[in-house]
């Protein structure tokens, strides 16, 4: 019966340094996903405006068109 609660110090002692090792591995993976998670956020965002942007520049072609044409039908 002793045999079986006895567990050796070196084993132990590696669970331990493993489980710690393993948790600083989980914090900085943590960390990389907020970052990234950050950068796709603003990504997105950068997204919508030049989407924006390039209706503005539809809009404004048809408009120069629109006047060429009527500059064009005066001459």
């Amino acid at each position: 019966m002793e045999q079986i609660r006895r567990v050796p110090l070196p084993l132990v002692i590696a669970l331990v340094v493993q489980t710690i090792g393993g948790l600083v591995w989980a914090g900085g993976a943590a960390a990389r996903i907020a970052t990234l998670e950050d950068r796709v956020g603003e990504q997105r965002l950068v997204a919508e405006r030049l989407a924006r942007l390039e209706e503005q520049g539809v809009a404004t072609r048809a408009a120069v068109e629109r006047i060429e044409r009527r500059l064009e039908d005066r001459s």
